[in-house]
């Protein structure tokens, strides 16, 4: 299935940064028609923004582990997973909890299959859930292991609910 979007703009500078791959420009006098991919949207290492600005606003999944393995042991955010979440992707979109980011309309819910590297992943620990960001291989990135931010196992939590791709909306 192929999604085409229409911009129509005098002048528009689309920039697309996939997975912490190459960067590419593309400026247009006219229509700019991009045929976005199911395999585009499928891939939630994929940015797609507007301009280098958002760009650099925008982070990748590689960068989302990064915040948390850069803060390995801190117990800063205890208390405060979505917080953490929400800031290893430097997110615009802000939950009140896991539990309510897990409920929302903000991107798919996947139940099964292991969690792409930099997917939010959620656990019904608590009455407001656990979230945290997947490596891609099985384990996490979150606070609350042992007592503050740290890897582990995907199953380190009980109650496993599912993932939500990761992205910086």
């Amino acid at each position: 299935m192929r999604i085409k979007k229409l911009c129509q703009v005098a002048a528009v500078t689309t920039v697309l940064l996939i997975g912490g791959g190459t960067v590419a420009g593309a400026t247009t006098d006219t229509d700019l028609r991009s045929e976005i991919t199911a395999a585009d949207i499928a891939d939630p290492s994929a940015v797609i923004v507007d301009s280098p600005e958002e760009l650099a606003a925008a982070r990748t999944a590689t960068q989302a582990i990064a915040w948390y393995s850069s803060r390995n042991g801190s117990t800063a955010y205890e208390h405060y997973c979505e917080r953490a979440a929400r800031l290893s992707w430097n997110r615009t979109t802000h939950h009140e909890s896991a539990k309510e980011h897990w409920t929302s309309s903000d991107g798919a819910r996947h139940t099964t299959g292991t969690p792409p590297k930099g997917a939010f992943v959620f656990w019904a620990i608590s009455a407001n859930y656990h979230v945290g960001i997947a490596d891609g291989s099985g384990g996490v990135w979150a606070t609350s292991v042992n007592n503050r931010i740290g890897h582990a196992k995907q199953s380190y939590f009980g109650s496993y609910k599912g993932w939500k791709p990761g992205n910086s909306n």
